[in-house]
């Protein structure tokens, strides 16, 4: 008899959904409809597969007296509530590095769009204003070779996006709480001392109460009139008023976000600045990426059932 898991990830791909339905019993609801409504099959259910921006909070756990692991389909897993379940003794996965190659890639889109202006070209030109045969000036832009990349948060991601603005000939530093060993780039002790070094500043950190709203009004003042925010991280690590205020100040060039504080919901402001790329939340949203998180919650949960070792506790 297989398993029953408990699954909270309504957007997730069905390609991804469709060998966890092969293999365990999969109850199907969103968080909300869990947390409130009935759920007859809360005492068979002994997994849970989230992602970090969905979560399960210590009230729907306690729902589940039989409960032994919750497996994050991502990497980030804010909104698990990880001591409500050590407290009782469930283990909590993630599939850190299942998507740092793509996101790293999106880290990379997003700086190129935002530092060369294509989201203003693209209107620009849709809009019929290109009306002579050369270049707009209006649309100059600073080149990407010798400018300096500060990237907070070298984990998996923020060393991918590292390597990849080394090839574009970028200066790259960056500051985590310690210097990481191994790695070529300089380490700052503050986040102030990177954004005053930088031209473009990478968001790759992990989101948690140490990190909300990091990106504030002094970090974004100390990058200066020509930076560029780039985030693939949560929205919550940018102080969104802060970084609105900036923006149409002038304070900052512009920004490139695939995250959001209350997703989906964007504000209007920022919609409404042409300095800014926005993108919804899709830069884990490739085929190779879903692959790999789905084999690894797929083996996190088989390797609970059966008494093994989990490859990938948090």
């Amino acid at each position: 008899m297989s398993e029953t898991v408990l699954h909270l990830h309504p957007g997730m791909p069905e390609a991804s959904l469709r060998p966890m339905r092969e293999r365990f019993d999969l109850v199907e609801h969103s968080r909300a409809s869990a947390a409130a409504g009935p759920l007859p099959q809360a005492d068979r259910i002994r997994g849970v597969v989230t992602i970090g921006v969905i979560g399960i909070d210590r009230a729907l756990i306690e729902r589940l007296p039989n409960l032994g692991i919750i497996a994050c389909y991502g990497s980030g897993y804010e909104r698990i509530d990880v001591a409500a379940a050590r407290e009782r003794g469930v283990a909590v996965t993630s599939n850190t590095g299942a998507n740092a190659a793509c996101v790293a890639d999106m880290a990379l889109a997003l700086l190129l769009a935002s530092v060369r202006r294509l989201g203003e070209g693209d209107r620009y030109l849709r809009a019929g204003r290109w009306t002579r045969a050369a270049a707009p000036a209006e649309l100059i832009s600073t080149g990407l070779g010798g400018r300096r990349v500060g990237i907070l948060g070298l984990g998996a991601i923020g060393e991918k996006v590292a390597r990849r603005a080394a090839a574009f000939d970028m200066e790259v530093a960056y500051h985590n709480r310690r210097p990481k060993p191994g790695v070529p780039w300089a380490w700052h002790d503050s986040l102030a001392s990177l954004a005053e070094w930088a031209d473009i500043l990478v968001v790759s950190c992990r989101s948690d109460e140490s990190t909300r709203g990091i990106v504030n009004q002094p970090v974004l003042e100390a990058l200066g009139p020509r930076g560029h925010v780039i985030n693939i991280a949560r929205g919550e690590v940018l102080d969104e008023p802060a970084l609105i205020a900036a923006l149409e100040a002038g304070t900052i060039a512009g920004a490139g976000l695939d995250g959001f504080e209350h997703e989906p919901e964007v504000p209007e402001a920022l919609k409404r600045l042409e300095s800014v790329v926005l993108t919804p939340h899709i830069a884990s949203l490739t085929e190779a990426a879903h692959r790999e998180m789905c084999r690894m919650t797929i083996e996190s949960l088989d390797n609970f059932f059966a008494g093994r070792p989990l490859p990938n506790a948090v």
